[in-house]
């Protein structure tokens, strides 16, 4: 059956679909979809096996996976019922293709498109990381248009694609994450100084433990001292 995507798809507020909510291998499927595309279009759409494959590259995948021909053929079914995956047979070959609609599902641009494809096959990423990892599908000028790239994405309606994280301890940058898979669950907070009085009274009684425990042990060592003497 050839659902080739043909003109752009348009949603209108009485037919909009709901938020989309991928598992993980549906991100991974819909992730290498689009990086063929744009990186390889000459071998695109792809075959089964050849999706297959670009899932479990080795390269600029995070983390590596092994999906086997099952994994890939239901996630392929759910992206198709969510329109942002098509199966097309052309005359020349009766081997059934995939192809992506997540550009026109969601109206990107060369460069959202290429920003949410590293996030779904790398996971959260630095604006620098972004801009150096999406070369062969866009040219980043600067990373100020990374930037201006992510903002777009988070302030979309009805549905924000993408989130700028939490810096992390010890980290220089935040990292952005796609949300594609739904809300990203916020880390722990961090420890805050409500908690030092419980330190600080932790310290205290080890620091009382270890002076008994000197007391003690010069103690035992006097006695024994005592007890050597009655054999000089």
């Amino acid at each position: 059956m050839d659902e080739s995507p043909g003109p752009a798809v348009k949603f209108f507020p009485g037919d909009t679909p709901g938020p989309i909510v991928l598992n993980e291998a549906e991100a991974r499927v819909l992730g290498a979809l689009v990086e063929k595309q744009l990186t390889t279009p000459d071998y695109y759409p792809l075959t089964l096996n050849a999706l297959i494959q670009a899932c479990n590259q080795l390269s600029n995948r995070e983390p590596v996976v092994s999906y086997d021909e099952v994994t890939v053929v239901r996630a392929l079914n759910r992206l198709r019922e969510l329109k942002l995956v098509f199966a097309f047979s052309g005359a020349e070959s009766r081997t059934q293709r995939y192809g992506h609609k997540l550009g026109e599902r969601c109206e990107l641009g060369p460069a959202e498109l290429a920003t949410i494809t590293v996030l779904l096959l790398r996971g959260p990423q630095t604006v620098g990381e972004i801009r150096g990892r999406t070369g062969r599908m866009h040219a980043f000028a600067s990373l100020a248009e990374v930037e201006t790239t992510l903002l777009a994405l988070a302030t979309r309606s009805p549905q924000a694609l993408a989130v700028r994280l939490p810096r992390q301890p010890g980290a220089k940058e935040s990292r952005h994450a796609h949300l594609l898979s739904g809300e990203i669950a916020s880390p722990a907070p961090e420890p805050t100084s409500a908690a030092a009085p419980a330190d600080a009274d932790r310290v205290a009684q080890l620091e009382q433990d270890v002076a008994q425990l000197r007391q003690e042990l010069a103690e035992i060592r006097g006695q024994f001292a005592q007890f050597r003497k009655q054999f000089e």
